[in-house]
């Protein structure tokens, strides 16, 4: 069911909230084998189910990221150096998704430190995908991506500094939006880079979506009203560098947002290709700044992976990150004409449907990549921007599912969603759930 449905029973008392935590909860422990979650909050979602404030997610079972503080929870962004730590009060957004009436399920597994696109933590294992648990379902919010596409909670939470919301989004068949930077108070959460750190909702639709960033941002989310004459830049560049297969499923949800009304025109994005390196120049010493007295005294504590990219981070020079932060307000300034002709650039939301677990690479149109790599040109342009994002099912391809990347003007969260409902209120891609 989805959080929007879910929340007009509960409020219609045809449903208790107590009576959807345990729906839940018995949810949860059949599917164990995805492992979505690190810590279920059994007794104490129950307790809470109780007591739930009469809001607008009045009784709603919601489920975090594991690098969001629950006060009393663990909190051990997937690794081993902070694997018995537990949260002293609630982050911002979990003391707002109460107040608004939600009731706190636990944490979900993420890529370690939420530092890598897989999910796939060697101390807490893999999440896997729902569609197909031998494939990953990205990262690094991968955990809240097979929460959602599972019905494992009503709604999800995750985090994206570069892609990590859009990316489990897209692979698990659910809907991610990333909002504008500073859009959602980042206040208990362990940050990556916080230049880019971004927290936002992954659920079923854009009309869920909508209804958890409300809560979160404060915000009042209209996503009737269609969108005849809504501009579409179509980045074509990113076409080109997609599996030919997502390309068409993409392409075929550009047309149906045509015939819903949206003007197509195609959009030359400047230093679209720069981008992902540009904000590699930020990000990296910004995540490594994060974790040296654990570098120094815990090296060994890190899976390989990331213990890699934070050692990267320590070798850059100063002036790489002072270059970054230059090339980004270039980047950004670009990117501003763009911006005032477009309602939203439009683009295949990753160039591959979900790897296998332990592909360590990505096939596209003949190139083989690193699989992180393969990715960046499809997430880090909007990131480093700050810009709202979302991923939205689009079709399938082998079996897995791929998405649509509706990218809005900072702050028009409320047109990217819209765009999103009116697609889903024509199409079922988002309706369809794993066996």
């Amino acid at each position: 069911m989805s959080l929007a449905g879910l929340v007009t029973r509960l409020r219609a008392r045809e449903l208790s909230p107590r009576e959807a935590v345990e729906t839940y909860l018995a949810r949860i422990e059949a599917k164990r084998d995805l492992n979505a979650y690190i810590t279920v909050r059994a007794e104490e979602a129950l307790a809470e189910a109780d007591r739930a404030l009469d809001g607008p997610l009045y009784g709603a079972p919601i489920a975090v990221k594991d690098v969001i503080d629950i006060a009393g929870t663990p909190m051990t962004a997937a690794s081993a150096i902070l694997r018995d730590h537990v949260a002293s009060r609630d982050a911002e957004v979990v003391a707002r998704l109460r107040r608004a009436g939600a009731v706190m399920l636990g944490t979900l597994n993420l890529h370690e430190f939420a530092y890598g696109a897989l999910t796939t933590s060697p101390h807490f294992g893999p999440a896997r995908n729902p569609w197909s648990p031998e494939h990953v379902c990205g990262g690094s919010s991968g955990g809240s991506g097979s929460a959602a596409a599972a019905d494992l909670a009503a709604g999800t939470l995750g985090t994206d500094t570069g892609g990590s919301i859009r990316l489990p989004a897209c692979f698990c068949g659910v809907t991610g939006l990333r909002p504008t930077t500073g859009l959602v108070p980042n206040g208990g959460l362990f940050p990556v880079a916080s230049t880019f750190d971004t927290i936002g909702p992954i659920a079923h639709s854009a009309e869920d979506c909508a209804l958890l960033l409300d809560a979160i941002a404060g915000t009042q989310t209209d996503v009737s009203g269609g969108i005849d004459g809504l501009r579409l830049g179509v980045v074509e560049w990113l076409f080109d560098r997609a599996d030919p297969d997502v390309a068409a499923a993409s392409a075929a949800a550009i047309a149906e947002l045509t015939r819903l009304g949206a003007q197509v025109e195609r959009a030359e994005v400047p230093l679209l290709e720069e981008a992902g390196t540009i904000q590699q120049l930020v990000m990296l010493p910004e995540a490594t700044s994060v974790h040296l007295p654990w570098l120094r005294a815990r090296l060994g504590d890190y899976g390989a992976d990331v213990r890699a990219r934070l050692l990267a981070g320590l070798f850059l020079p100063a002036t790489a990150y002072a270059s970054g932060l230059r090339l980004r307000e270039r980047y950004r300034a670009g990117l501003g004409p763009l911006v005032e002709r477009y309602d939203l650039l439009v683009a295949p939301a990753m160039p591959v449907v979900a790897p296998r677990l332990g592909d360590d690479t990505a096939t596209v149109r003949g190139q083989t990549l690193p699989y992180r790599l393969s990715l960046i040109p499809f997430n880090s342009p909007w990131s480093l921007a700050g810009l709202p994002a979302a991923s939205v099912p689009c079709g399938f391809v082998d079996g897995l599912p791929t998405g649509l990347a509706l990218v809005g003007r900072p702050h028009e969260e409320a047109t990217v969603l819209r765009a999103g409902h009116a697609y889903q209120q024509a199409t079922d891609w988002h309706e369809r759930r794993p066996a």
